[in-house]
């Protein structure tokens, strides 16, 4: 197989969108399997960076897939979040996919808490750091303006440009890229229906392939530029 992908071990970590029936976790191992990666792939239900790292449990659902195998999913009270570093030992990746941008979005509050969005992301961002992997960082996708997630248009815009000068070492895939606002359809505000998440599994795949073939420098490591810091 002469796909940039072939051999790679890759190790996707991420939240809702990798647990919703229909979502990535059902998409997104098929494809890189069918380039050649061998992918284990992790979800847990609203999880944030930190909670990867911690003690930590979710009332609503996670899931676990090796490569292009059955989609294990478990829903009820008190399921724990799965541990990176555990992870990491167990699967030994070349490459770390996180899917985490959402949750980290605070759509329901006026004012977008950076401080906190740092300290997330900087913790997961630093175990990657010192396990010297290469990391894909997923960004969020538009959704549509529903009170039961209160996503927005410009909030999901400050998260992404946030997102992308704090997430090194990873290389930060923007998803508001790959489609305008309201083109890929939601279910409930946040979640896209499968056509969307189909459309956004091609593009994260493409992304990751030409990040293989031609990496690009990283944003600068948090806490670089003065400008960066949430202080």
């Amino acid at each position: 197989m002469n796909s940039i992908l072939a051999g790679l071990v890759v190790l996707i970590l991420g939240d809702s969108h990798m647990v919703h029936q229909g979502g990535l976790i059902d998409l997104l191992p098929d494809q890189l399997a069918a380039e050649g990666a061998t992918v284990y792939a992790y979800g847990a239900c609203g999880a944030t960076p930190t909670d990867y790292l911690t003690p930590k449990t979710t009332d609503c659902g996670r899931t676990a897939r090796a490569g292009t195998g059955a989609v294990t999913r478990e829903t009820g009270m008190g399921l724990a979040v799965w541990n990176a570093r555990d992870l990491i030992a167990k699967t030994k990746p070349d490459l770390i996919v996180v899917v985490m941008g959402d949750t980290m979005g605070a759509y329901k509050t006026p004012v977008f808490p950076k401080a906190w969005v740092w300290d997330q992301v900087t913790a997961l961002t630093g175990e990657i750091r010192s396990s010297s992997l290469s990391c894909d960082w997923i960004g969020p996708p538009w959704g549509t303006d529903n009170p039961a997630f209160g996503k927005t248009t410009g909030r999901v815009q400050e998260l992404s440009d946030y997102l992308a000068q704090i997430v090194s070492p990873c290389h930060y895939v923007n998803s508001t890229a790959f489609a305008a606002p309201g083109a890929w359809k939601s279910i409930d505000g946040q979640h896209l229906d499968q056509a969307g998440y189909k459309a956004w599994t091609a593009a994260i795949v493409k992304s990751i392939e030409a990040q293989q073939a031609n990496p690009a420098p990283a944003a600068p490591a948090a806490g670089a530029a003065s400008d960066d810091a949430p202080w």
